[in-house]
């Protein structure tokens, strides 16, 4: 293995996985995110089963929901005598002879995700002496990890107050730069460490009318008010910012769907209250795809709800 300043959880996985490999020889070694019923590659040392970080599979189907909670070994140089892992439906999609495997922790002691390993092929039984290294890598990489996402929030904190001079001058939301910028940060985490996030595309309907039977104060009136809303109705951690005109964005950072959609819900009885007829549309990151993608398909998601609105009047 060898010596190097190691300063972050992503160079430490790359160390330990590609030392394991050159130790026990398995095809893929992984670090990988659960999340809901999503089972998220973050790093993958790969020799022939082609799965690549980003890639999601079901947590359910997996050897490593199995192991987690000790109703599987650890180690299993011949995984088929297993009978859990002889029966995993992940075996329909890859060829898996030989496993290991070991939890990652959060610093609550609740379940991160997993380091493991799978082969196409059986091992000898002389790996299940190593079980106590594999638990010792994986305590390490959970203890980097606790320490890393405790400093996330510190350096979250700073991305914002390095935003502060990009305010929008009517609402005092991020502005367009701002919130590119501060996407770009959340993304490279969510990378990182799989986490969840949901972008909201927010689009006024009235303001068109108002701006042409009221006037443009008026008008101007209307989108710091519904600015308001949504600064108000926003977890305190999500990102609001107004793109420009009538159209705002939030993105909703480590928010899993069922929070995206109570967020929805607030949002959307926030605004009929302060009597704001607005179109939302809301996307999921997936992990394959990142939060560029998720705001394109929030955005159209938008435009659909807004022909909606639009056919009912």
């Amino acid at each position: 293995m060898k010596h190097k300043n190691i300063e972050s959880f992503q160079e430490a996985g790359k160390v330990v996985l590609q030392y394991l490999y050159q130790r026990f020889g398995f095809n893929l070694w992984m670090i990988t995110r659960v999340e809901g019923k999503d089972w998220i590659v973050l790093q993958s040392e790969d020799h022939g089963y082609d799965v690549k970080p980003g890639q999601v599979f079901l947590w359910a189907d997996s050897f490593c929901s199995h192991m987690v909670v000790g109703k599987a070994p650890k180690i299993a140089p011949r995984s088929e005598d297993i009978p859990l892992y002889a029966t995993a439906p992940i075996n329909r999609q890859v060829s898996i002879k030989s496993y290991i495997g070991q939890p990652l922790f959060n610093e609550d002691g609740s379940l991160f995700g997993t380091l493991c390993a799978i082969d196409p092929q059986t091992k000898s039984e002389a790996i299940i002496q190593d079980v106590e290294l594999i638990e010792l890598f994986g305590n390490l990489l959970s203890n980097i990890l606790q320490a890393e996402l405790r400093q996330n929030e510190q350096i979250r904190q700073r991305e914002r107050l390095e935003a502060e001079a990009l305010r929008d001058g009517l609402t005092g939301l991020y502005n367009r730069r701002a919130w590119e910028q501060l996407v770009n940060a959340e993304e490279e985490r969510c990378k990182r460490y799989g986490h969840p996030a949901a972008v909201f595309f927010i689009d006024l309907n009235d303001l068109k009318k108002v701006n042409d039977s009221l006037g443009h104060n008026k008008g101007d009136d209307l989108i710091q008010q519904a600015a308001y809303v949504l600064r108000e109705t926003a977890r305190g951690n999500d990102i609001v910012a107004r793109l420009g005109g009538d159209e705002f964005v939030i993105l909703s950072v480590e928010n899993d769907e069922m929070g995206a959609n109570l967020l929805l819900n607030r949002i959307t009885e926030a605004l009929a209250q302060a009597k704001i007829c607005a179109a939302i549309g809301v996307a999921m990151r997936h992990p394959s795809q990142g939060l560029f993608k998720a705001a394109v398909e929030a955005d159209k998601k938008m435009y659909e709800h807004k022909h909606q609105i639009k056919l009912k009047a």
